[in-house]
């Protein structure tokens, strides 16, 4: 096969002026002459760990009180093992280095409402908060939790928390009562911290009588700080020993006493949006994530001082925590809450033009939504400032490479980013320096041993198989919360193979040491034996005009399993004969036999979760007459109705 040709390649000259040049000419000077390229990098990075992750640190300029006594302690076990032990730090002191004018955030919802700090405002109003934190008895390892739309007082409640050496929860507030209850009742914070409500799709949501509701099974709460947003006076009369965030804060902030802490001190607690039971409670170290994320962005993302950061998230999902990190950098960090698509799908577009963001992030289902919109970004707006456009939550499909590189910009770094929760970063993410080809992210993460592994524990390349990390890194969990003995984490990573985390994407390392992702190894589906990513379903049906997006999953039939896939169509269609054969026929032109479906039904709507993932396991569930447990982790769950006791799907 000859090589495929890059969609995008940086000329010598942008390469050259990249933050991940210098950083290979610093480590070619200090440690190891011979690194000549990427490959060569990460090669180093992985074969070298206590040389790397100091250079890492170093480079990005990491503020610790305290130096570490040793890089790595290594355990009987990946998951014992250590990082930096010695070492005395402060999560938010690194976020809050900057306090000068330039802008830190820039706000935005989609009621047109907008606000920006400075550098030097956040840091006033962290103190403030910060002081009345401490007031209120808050202290380290204290639990902080915020059930709030993506503003800027959730930025500034995370830092004030972890000032103090408090503990960081987040959840959005389309997270009903049984969510709010299965999340923070886990955790039992001392403070709650919510906005009054939020706008959606040019509604208003009330929050504040979700909150009265979840804090009868909230008994470790003792405050309730209201942040108005829908009201500049939310009434607070059913909320007890609630006070309004401008009456719990101090009058006045200056100094902030950060405090120093261990490296692996935890920082975040996030949690998994599995639908098998309650969500796992990932506890997450300061330093560990401090030092991956500035990896990543300073990096990797090639984020600088100048830059206009964007990804549109909420702070549910682990994005929201890797977007606040831009603040170490200096950058301005851009926030939008609300509907992307209100009043139409313009409406991030305009905020790129108006606001020059140089990098620009979504979800793989947002690039694939605009492009069904009909939208043509770069004829109606200016997308000359991009310089980078980031994807993730799911695989960004061959097409949709096409679409941004003919459509939004020309000449972008486009970096199909992929991790998670889990690790509240990324195992391949992109690379300013390298060229992008079309449907493959474009590098495995420096200092991540990444591999893909097949049935029997061997690495192999141009293979589909199970993404595996064969080493310790930094931002693994410190553990997760109420596990006793390591159980749960142990089984969700570390069951597969012996002491290589196994991360549940199944996946394919080219020749070109890019990656490309099939989809959730838990999802994948095996009709005959044969093991199919649904990701490759997804890519041949979602191309043709009349599905808007589709799901596919596995159901048991005559001894072995038959693939049914979902779809749901543009407005004023319906499935006939005609489309669902043609429907084959494309993915039979395009894929395998294999991948054709056995059955193909219409569904009004797919079930998600509230970070915008569909939930094949969740259908899968429910096709078989099982429960799901766990329906407070999906943004929708009344869709999964439309897929149960479908009399097509009924066993002869």
């Amino acid at each position: 096969m000859s090589e495929p040709t890059p969609v995008w390649q940086p000329s010598e000259d942008r390469a050259a002026e990249t933050n991940m040049a210098r950083f290979m000419d610093h480590v070619r000077n200090e440690y190891a002459g011979e690194v000549a390229n990427y490959a060569g990098l990460h090669r180093w990075s992985v074969e070298n760990p206590e040389k790397f992750w100091p250079a890492v640190w170093a480079f990005c300029g990491i503020k610790a009180s305290q130096p570490w006594d040793k890089v790595f302690e290594p355990g009987g076990h990946m998951l014992e093992s250590r990082w930096f032990p010695g070492a005395r730090l402060n999560f938010a002191e690194n976020l809050l280095r900057f306090r000068d004018d330039q802008t830190a955030i820039i706000f935005r919802d989609e009621q047109g409402h907008q606000r920006s700090l400075s550098y030097r405002e956040l840091h006033e109003e962290v103190a403030k908060l910060a002081k009345g934190l401490k007031a209120a008895g808050v202290g380290v390892g204290d639990r902080v939790a915020g059930y709030m739309p993506h503003m800027p007082e959730t930025i500034i409640g995370m830092l004030a928390a972890t000032s103090i050496g408090a503990i960081w929860s987040s959840c959005s507030q389309d997270f009903g009562v049984s969510g709010l209850q299965d999340r923070f009742g886990q955790i039992e914070p001392k403070v709650l911290i919510t906005a009054d409500g939020y706008w959606y799709n040019g509604k208003e949501i009330h929050a504040l009588p979700k909150v009265q509701e979840a804090l009868n099974a909230m008994p470790s709460v003792e405050h309730v700080v209201v942040v108005p947003n829908l009201s500049d006076a939310p009434d607070l009369s059913g909320l007890k020993q609630a006070r309004l965030l401008k009456d719990f804060a101090a009058d006045e902030g200056g100094e902030i006493e950060f405090e120093q802490l261990p490296f692996n001190h935890p920082v975040y607690i996030l949690f998994s949006s599995g639908t098998t039971g309650k969500p796992k409670c990932i506890v997450h170290g300061a330093g560990g994530t401090l030092i991956q994320h500035l990896k990543e962005l300073v990096l990797h993302t090639d984020l600088k001082r100048e830059d206009r950061f964007f990804y549109f998230t909420t702070c549910g999902w682990m994005m929201w925590n890797w977007l606040v990190s831009g603040l170490a950098v200096g950058s301005t960090v851009i926030l939008y809450d609300g509907s992307p698509f209100h009043p139409g799908p313009e409406s991030l577009l305009r905020l790129t033009e108006e606001e020059g963001i140089t990098v620009f992030g979504a979800s793989a289902k947002y690039f694939s939504a605009l492009e069904k919109a009909g939208a043509e970004p770069a004829r109606d707006h200016d997308m000359s400032s991009l310089k980078a456009i980031l994807s993730t939550g799911s695989p960004l499909l061959p097409e949709n490479y096409d679409y941004i590189y003919q459509r939004i910009n020309n000449d972008v770094c486009l970096a199909s980013i992929s991790g998670g929760t889990d690790i509240v970063s990324c195992f391949v993410l992109g690379n300013p320096m390298l060229p992008v080809y079309r449907g493959e992210i474009q590098c495995r993460g420096l200092g991540m041993a990444v591999n893909v592994f097949d049935d029997d524990g061997k690495p192999v390349s141009n293979q589909k198989g199970e993404l595996v990390c064969t080493h310790s890194f930094p931002s693994m969990p410190v553990y997760f919360w109420n596990d006793e003995g390591n159980k749960r984490y142990f089984n969700a990573y570390f069951d597969r193979f012996d002491n290589v985390w196994c991360h549940g994407d199944y996946a394919e390392l080219t020749e070109r040491e890019t990656m490309v992702i099939y989809g959730r190894s838990d999802a994948v589906l095996n009709p005959g034996g044969v093991r199919i990513g649904t990701a490759e379903i997804y890519r041949q049906v979602e191309k043709m005009d009349e599905v808007v997006e589709s799901i596919a999953v596995g159901q048991n039939w005559k001894d072995d399993q038959r693939v049914v896939l979902f779809v749901v169509l543009k407005e004023g269609l319906s499935l006939n004969d005609e489309l669902a054969q043609r429907i084959r026929k494309t993915i039979r032109a395009n894929a395998t036999p294999r991948h054709v479906p056995a059955k193909i039904l219409e569904v009004p709507a797919i079930p998600r979760t509230v970070s915008g993932k569909i939930v094949e396991l969740a259908v899968q569930q429910i096709i078989h007459g099982e429960d799901v447990k766990n329906k407070s982790a999906l943004a929708n769950p009344e869709a999964l109705e439309h897929f149960r006791e479908r009399p097509e799907l009924a066993q002869d």
